[in-house]
């Protein structure tokens, strides 16, 4: 037996104090993302629906897939609040897709706001252009960098300073 190929890759991991209490975060992060309604999506019957849809499901071209609460499972563990997400616009990732499939390792985003010691909301996500340069596909590497600027615009949303990473 042959061993699978692997691929040794390094990311850059952003943490960013949104200078909110942890709940106004997690609030204001929610009401910028809003979570996906699956089932408007799966009726339509065109790309250009699916597209026009988004556009207007996510103004700030990103959409709540997925939502965990932690916290509430970790019973009788003391620790911080944290809520995770998956995050993305699947348009977005079609132009991904269609040049390699494993691309969706890393799509949607995944998203983490935690609480820190002060009961602040501090937001965590792995920088997306360092995941998706990974590939060593120019295209899914320009999309990856196109996905950087619009978590840049989340957190300015958001009313926090995006790392100089985020910028290209």
């Amino acid at each position: 037996m042959t061993d699978a190929p692997a691929t040794t890759r390094s990311i850059r991991r952003l943490s960013v104090p949104l200078g909110l209490p942890y709940a106004e975060g997690v609030r204001r992060f929610e009401e910028l993302l809003p979570a996906v309604d699956v089932e408007q999506f799966t009726t339509l019957t065109s790309w250009d629906e699916v597209v026009a849809l988004a556009g207007r499901a996510a103004p700030l071209g990103l959409m709540r897939f997925w939502t965990l609460d932690v916290a509430p499972l970790m019973v009788g563990r003391a620790g911080r609040e944290c809520v995770e997400y998956l995050a993305g616009n699947h348009v977005i990732a079609e132009r991904m897709y269609r040049h390699d499939p494993v691309a969706m390792l890393y799509a949607p985003l995944r998203i983490l706001i935690h609480a820190d010691a002060a009961g602040d909301a501090v937001f965590v996500i792995d920088q997306p252009s360092s995941q998706f340069g990974s590939l060593g596909q120019p295209e899914i590497a320009a999309v990856g960098r196109e996905l950087d600027g619009k978590i840049a615009a989340v957190l300015t949303a958001l009313g926090a300073e995006p790392p100089a990473a985020l910028a290209g």
